[in-house]
């Protein structure tokens, strides 16, 4: 096992009497949920539970905590050879080298929705349809943290790739498919264990290049349905942008107008995730309303998507933003010369984290990011959540499909360090798929997908691929051979 390093962790948020218990609610039940001190859940990443789980018919004590091998350096590679005759393109039919991936399949990414999903069993059991929708908008916004830092490219997956996790400790279990190749297109499928929700999707990420920035936009409904309520709420994700691609600290930010319509009541949640701005000053900041059908407001949203978010009521937010104007205009500065000159550099410099989220008195918490392991930065800046997906227990490969992520050989390879060997597989596994699709061609045969079938999601009316059902009966006989 590979030394670790020590991290330091960033303080987020702000405790105060005022946030009406719910931190402590929350970090309690998610700590009962792990079966873990609620006070140490998050320091380490580890989960030390003395029961037995059964996941995917493999029975465990624990989920691993660090990756068999540290992250390859990056320094010594430089992208611009491949990308400076792509500016302004769409950038899924690009190679890129292997040391910008990280150790994950985009299926294996999407599976992270997942992290925080005592949200979901929040919001399943609150009476209150504002509640719930508060709930939902949280779980929105923490589907994304994880992509805090994380500058990796994951693999993409091959058509027909799947991949599946049931976590009997949190209570659900989940399918995914890679349905099309061009457009990518990835499916998810997600249903809780105690029959109380289903959470799918399609997404087709659009990626451009922009000459300094890669910008990844979302294409595709998310659905969750609380079942208990016949409730159905659906969004799409923001806009993603990778900056100093070429040169420069990478770094990453979010935005774009999220729009969370719930089918049912027709109450709509609208979050704002900001672009940073020019003095950075709201680099990470989400703000939005929850509103009902007849455009009230019902409360308003604020927090940072890479540390928490909360709650208020409409009138308190007003109050307190113009008493805030009123007193940032006493204290109005001109920006300094080396912002202007910034302004002109090679390098889009990130800007520096302003102070934490702003607590306003009465607010009320509604989620709050899991501090990653002190070793993250080693791992991709993996968060604990992550750095499970692709571990392969002894045994677990007869039971999986034999088109799961966790056995593509050049994923495998990465994690483990061998980088050259995970090159090769890369180009193989590759020019196998383009043989495939040549076959087919020649042979005028159309590519079926297995577990989900193109249709109308019945709540926007829109394109969808919805799941067909099955997979969890285990019958892989007519799986594809891809690796």
């Amino acid at each position: 096992m590979w030394k670790k390093k020590a991290k330091k962790t960033r303080v987020t948020g702000f405790d105060s009497d005022n946030s009406s218990g719910d931190f402590s609610e929350a970090n309690h039940k998610v700590a009962e949920m792990l079966d873990l001190d609620p006070h140490q859940s998050n320091r380490t990443g580890k989960h030390n539970r003395e029961t037995e789980i059964q996941e995917n018919g493999i029975k465990r004590h624990s989920y691993r905590t660090s990756l068999p091998a540290p992250m390859f350096s990056r320094s010594d590679f430089s992208v611009w050879s491949i990308l400076k005759k792509c500016i302004g393109l769409e950038l899924s039919k690009i190679t890129m080298p292997i040391v910008f991936n990280e150790p994950l399949s985009f299926l294996q990414r999407i599976t992270e929705y997942m992290e925080h999903i005592y949200l979901i069993n929040k919001a399943c059991s609150h009476a209150d349809p504002l509640e719930r929708m508060q709930a939902v908008a949280a779980f929105a916004v923490s589907a994304v943290a994880s992509q805090w830092e994380r500058t990796g490219k994951p693999f993409n997956p091959l058509l027909g790739e799947t991949y599946e996790l049931t976590r009997e400790d949190l209570g659900f279990r989940f399918i995914s498919e890679q349905v099309s190749h061009h457009p990518p297109i990835s499916a998810f499928y997600s249903e809780g264990l105690n029959k109380d929700f289903i959470f799918h999707g399609s997404i087709y990420p659009k990626l451009k290049f922009w000459g300094k920035s890669i910008e990844a936009e979302p294409r595709g409904t998310i659905t969750l349905e609380l079942l208990k309520y016949n409730e159905a709420y659906t969004w799409t994700n923001p806009t993603c942008c990778v900056h100093n691609v070429i040169i420069g600290k990478l770094w990453l930010e979010q935005y774009g107008t999220v729009e969370i319509v719930n089918h049912s009541t027709g109450d709509k949640c609208v979050l704002n995730f900001k672009p940073c701005g020019l003095f950075g000053k709201e680099l990470h900041r989400v703000e939005g309303y929850i509103q009902d059908k007849n455009r009230k407001k019902l409360c308003v949203i604020y927090g940072k998507w890479t540390e928490c978010l909360w709650c208020t009521d409409p009138t308190t937010y007003e109050t307190y933003k113009k008493n805030e104007k009123r007193g940032g205009e006493q204290k109005k500065l001109k920006p300094s010369e080396d912002v202007i000159k910034s302004e002109n550099d090679d390098a889009d410099d990130m800007p520096e984290v302003q102070d934490t989220v702003q607590f306003i008195p009465g607010s009320k918490l509604l989620w709050r990011i899991n501090c990653r392991p002190p070793n993250s930065s080693q791992m991709y800046n993996f968060t604990s959540f992550a750095v499970s997906l692709n571990e392969l227990e002894k045994g677990m490969e007869a039971i999986l499909a034999p088109t799961d992520c966790r056995l593509r050989p050049d994923i495998r390879n990465m994690e483990n360090g061998n980088m050259d060997v995970a090159s090769k597989e890369k180009e193989r596994l590759e020019e196998k798929q383009r043989a495939a699709r040549k076959e087919r061609a020649k042979d005028e045969v159309e590519w079926h997908t297995r577990w989900f079938h193109q249709g109308t999601n019945p709540y926007t009316g829109t394109s969808d691929w919805l799941y067909s059902g099955g997979y969890f009966d285990r019958n892989f006989s007519d799986c594809p051979d891809i690796y």
